[in-house]
C-alpha cells in the first residue's frame, strides 16, 4: 500500500496530534477534520482492557484511537460509510501501532458479520445536521456533517450494537438531546448527560450522553464542562480550562 489513503493526494493530508501527542492523526486538509469532540467522547466512556469497542461512524479514527491511548488492550472496531475515510482510519491505526478492524458500511445497514458481534462499548460522533442544512463544499466533510437519519436513529443504532449491559457514549448538539433520549427509549438506563459549554456563563452547545443497555439506574444531569478560560478568546493558541486541558492534553477521564 502507498503512504497515502486512497482518494487523497500527496498534498491533501496533514498529520496532527491529539491527547498531547499521544495520538497521531492523518486527516484531509480540506475535508472533515477532528477537533475536541472525539477526544471528549473517548474520555467519557468507562472502558476496561479486554473489552470490545465499536466506533460507529469512525471517520479517520480519532475517537477510537483516543480510547485506545487511554485504555490499552481493547479489541477495536470502526464502521465508516465513506471508503476513503475508512482507509484513512486503517492508516491511522497502523501509524499509532494499534490493532483495529475497520468495516465499510452504513450505520443503519451494517455488514451482517458485524451485526453478529455484541460490543461492550460503542461510541459515536454522528453528523450534527440534517439534509436541510447548507452543504459543505467538500463532499467528504459534507457527508460527515449532514445525515439522512437524525439523532434518535443514531442513538438507537448505537444501542443495537451493544450486548446487554454494554455502555455507549454519543456527542451531539444540545438541541438534539430530546431526540437522543427518545432513540435510547426504554432500552437503556444509567443515562448521564454532560453539557459542554464554551465558557462560564454561556449555554451549552453540545452534550455527551452515556448510557448502559438494559440498565434500570436513574437519569443524571452532570455539571457542565467549561472548555475555555475567561469570558472571550483573547490570544492565539488554545485557552482551555484546567479541567478541559486535563482531559484533552493529559488523557484524564470525563466523569461529569
Amino acid at each position: 500500500m502507498s503512504g497515502l489513503a486512497a482518494g487523497f493526494g500527496a498534498d491533501a493530508l496533514t498529520e496532527d496530534a491529539l491527547l498531547g501527542g499521544r495520538v497521531r492523526l492523518l486527516q484531509p486538509r480540506g475535508g472533515y477534520r477532528a477537533a475536541t469532540d472525539p477526544v471528549l467522547l473517548a474520555a467519557a466512556l468507562q472502558a476496561k482492557p479486554g473489552e470490545r469497542a465499536l466506533d460507529l461512524g469512525c471517520g479517520a479514527g480519532a475517537a477510537m484511537l483516543c480510547l485506545a491511548a487511554r485504555v490499552p488492550g481493547l479489541e477495536l472496531h470502526g464502521l465508516e460509510v465513506q471508503p476513503d475515510y475508512a482507509d484513512l482510519a486503517r492508516r491511522n491505526a497502523a501509524l499509532n501501532g494499534v490493532a483495529a478492524t475497520i468495516w465499510e458500511g452504513d450505520a443503519f445497514a451494517a455488514p451482517a458479520e458485524l451485526r453478529r458481534i455484541g460490543f461492550d462499548l460503542v461510541l459515536s460522533n454522528p453528523p450534527f445536521f440534517d439534509e436541510a442544512a447548507p452543504a459543505a463544499p467538500d463532499e467528504g466533510r459534507d457527508r460527515a456533517r449532514r445525515a439522512r437519519r437524525g439523532a434518535a436513529d443514531w442513538a438507537a443504532a448505537a444501542l443495537a450494537r451493544l450486548r446487554s449491559g454494554g455502555r455507549l457514549a454519543l456527542v451531539h448538539r444540545a438541541e438534539s438531546l430530546p431526540a437522543l433520549l427518545a432513540g435510547l427509549g426504554a432500552g437503556a438506563g444509567e443515562i448521564s448527560v454532560i453539557p459542554l459549554a464554551a465558557r462560564a456563563g454561556r449555554a451549552a452547545k453540545r452534550v455527551i450522553v452515556t448510557a448502559r443497555k438494559g440498565a434500570k439506574g436513574p437519569f443524571r444531569l452532570a455539571a457542565p464542562l467549561i472548555l475555555h478560560e475567561g469570558p472571550e478568546h483573547l490570544k492565539d493558541g488554545d485557552d482551555f480550562s484546567r479541567e478541559a486541558a486535563a482531559i484533552l492534553r493529559e488523557g484524564g477521564a470525563l466523569t461529569g
